[in-house]
């Protein structure tokens, strides 16, 4: 995979590789916000997801890898109800933006803040709201973390079958459904809030905070987790969720990236911790297992060693299709690529806007 996408707070850049190395390029939709990019696996097709504030939230679709844009719906809650069990509720029915983005199965899902999860069958046309996950009555105890509201940031498509689809919510835990939507459970065993919340309920799936949730494409039934609480792994599909013990220089981060083939590997950008949103002693590094989180490494070379103040939003570390390929960008506007598997890093700038997603696609 040739071609990263860089959605940023001031556009969506391409990083491309060539024989001289990776170069990028002027940005579609230069200065409006990018929250979500996807390029669709099945035909190729790119979209992305603006944040316009006062403008709302638009959906940007390309049938020509970004020669061309039009715009297409953007996902839109129903009028709130003035009569029901929801007639008061204090979460807004308003998009405040699109968090996560993925294709599956001829459908586009879209997880937005505050957390209604949508699905269009048209490429974008249109989009319906999930009435049976945002009707669910535990909604109610949702919240935000991070924002004042909760969202969904995380939305994984079975590869093996598309109407098995498992979601992530801060604060929600983990959402699935094996019907296309139609019915959900909650999938949290093994979580722990114990960081955040009363002893009580540290164990209450419907509150834990869960930063990020990725999968081994190639074994889906692997799943890995960075938690505000730390890391956890799933070996049966995120039905159960083991612990992982912290790791130097630390278990706090958003970020986690499963390698594409071996479920045992996987990556992690760490943070200082909650307070403290910054690299460790002001050292970056990536922490990488291979052996499912019983040993960790941590990967500086090419990272700021000294002084740095970087932090990786959840969807800004990935990893590409061939397994050795790696991207991470932080809010500071860095950006660095690895092609030996995480264990060097390259710096493509420094420069750039605050970085909210990255996605590897074929150029």
């Amino acid at each position: 995979m040739d071609l990263l996408h860089v959605a940023t707070r001031k556009g969506l850049f391409e990083l491309r590789r060539s024989t001289a190395g990776w170069r990028l390029g002027p940005p579609h939709f230069p200065g409006e916000p990018v929250t979500q990019v996807l390029a669709d696996p099945a035909d190729g097709t790119w979209y992305a997801a603006l944040r316009l504030g006062h403008f709302g939230v638009k959906v940007k679709r390309s049938a020509d890898q970004g020669r061309t844009w039009q715009d297409v719906a953007a996902p839109a809650f129903p009028p709130k109800p003035t009569e029901g069990p929801w007639k008061d509720d204090p979460m807004p029915w308003a998009v405040d933006l699109v968090w996560s983005l993925e294709a599956g199965g001829g459908r586009l899902w879209a997880g937005a803040l505050p957390a209604g999860l949508f699905v269009s069958g048209d490429r974008g046309e249109s989009w319906k709201l999930v009435e049976s996950l945002w009707d669910r009555p535990e909604r109610g105890q949702w919240f935000g973390g991070g924002y004042d509201h909760p969202g969904i940031h995380s939305i994984l498509v079975d590869p093996r079958d598309p109407q098995h689809v498992t979601l992530a919510i801060s604060c929600g835990g983990v959402w699935q459904t094996r019907d296309g939507g139609r019915t959900w459970a909650n999938t949290s065993e093994g979580l722990d809030a114990g960081a955040y919340m009363p002893p009580e309920r540290r164990f209450d799936g419907n509150i834990q905070d869960v930063h990020r949730l990725d999968a081994c494409a190639g074994q889906p039934d692997a799943l890995w987790v960075q938690h505000h609480g730390g890391i956890f792994r799933s070996a049966d599909g995120g039905m159960r969720w083991q612990p992982i013990a912290s790791p130097a220089p630390s278990g706090f981060g958003f970020a986690v990236a499963a390698h594409p083939a071996d479920p045992r590997r996987a990556w992690f950008a760490p943070a200082h911790s909650d307070a403290q949103r910054m690299p460790v002693d002001g050292r970056m590094v990536v922490a990488e297992t291979r052996d499912g989180g019983a040993s960790f490494v941590s990967h500086g070379e090419g990272l700021p060693a000294r002084d740095a103040y970087h932090l990786v939003y959840r969807h800004a570390l990935v990893c590409a299709d061939d397994g050795r390929t790696l991207a991470m960008g932080s809010t500071t506007g860095g950006l660095w690529v690895s092609e030996d598997e995480g264990a060097s890093w390259q710096c493509v700038s420094r420069d750039l806007p605050p970085i909210a997603a990255l996605r590897f696609a074929r150029g």
